[in-house]
């Protein structure tokens, strides 16, 4: 996952990354909660990372995927950031200390399929985060991931890249599949061709809180997208916050 694809992660978001670290710094204050070293697990191609670098946060990007790493790496050299960046897997990482808060943004939570391995992601956090610390986290909801992507079919041409993406998704197991079938454009224009596989699976605030409370953590609160409001049957996008101490 995310080894050719890395290189065009970028041009197909549409996503709003500063309305992300604004409602970010919101839940902080909200829990009058001041962290100055912030832990971004599966950081991506570093944008959210870079950011938040630059309103002043100290930060560490860990993901698993090399190529994205690279890029990320390259955005912060770029914007002369000091980032520590690390390859690692989230349900296995180390850290050489302890962290003031943890942010799993875009679905970071939702690419763990496996609830035992979600349990040892929250009990690494819980071992890595400062007792008065926060973490924040958001996921496709359930009823985005059965509803609006399960069974249903995109085609997007955007910025030299033209791809199919198709969905399934599985009731008994809860994971949605995603096969993307896509053509990149060269300098010549000429097009080249690779497939991306990837699954995310579905969970509810429920099952969340058994995992997060298992794991040794206090209960999270969940959050409508951007908001302080409570989710509902049809958001699509849920935050969770745990706050120690």
């Amino acid at each position: 996952m995310y080894g050719e694809f890395a290189r065009i992660y970028d041009k197909l978001q549409s996503i709003n990354y500063e309305k992300y670290v604004e409602y970010i710094e919101s839940i902080f204050r909200k829990f009058d909660k001041k962290p100055e070293l912030v832990l971004d697990l599966a950081c991506g191609s570093g944008t959210l990372t870079c950011m938040m670098t630059e309103k002043g946060y100290d930060m560490i990007g860990l993901d698993l995927s090399p190529e994205m790493l690279d890029i990320a790496n390259e955005k912060a050299k770029e914007k002369e950031l000091d980032i520590l960046f690390i390859n690692q897997d989230m349900c296995d990482f180390e850290l050489y200390g302890t962290v003031d808060a943890v942010i799993c943004s875009l679905d970071g939570v939702n690419y763990i399929t496996d609830p035992e391995d979600l349990k040892k992601v929250f009990a690494l956090v819980k071992n890595y985060l400062n007792p008065d610390g926060i973490m924040i986290f958001d996921i496709n909801s359930e009823y985005k991931l059965r509803q609006i992507l399960g069974e249903n079919t995109f085609v997007e041409d955007e910025d030299g890249v033209f791809y199919v993406w198709q969905n399934e998704f599985d009731e008994e197991e809860k994971i949605c599949t995603f096969i993307l079938d896509i053509f990149e454009e060269d300098e010549d224009g000429k097009y080249s061709r690779f497939e991306e596989y990837q699954e995310e699976r579905a969970y509810s605030t429920a099952e969340l809180e058994e995992i997060i409370t298992d794991a040794g953590l206090p209960k999270p609160a969940f959050y409508k997208e951007f908001s302080f409001d409570n989710p509902d049957v049809e958001t699509e996008r849920i935050f969770g916050v745990i706050v120690r101490g």
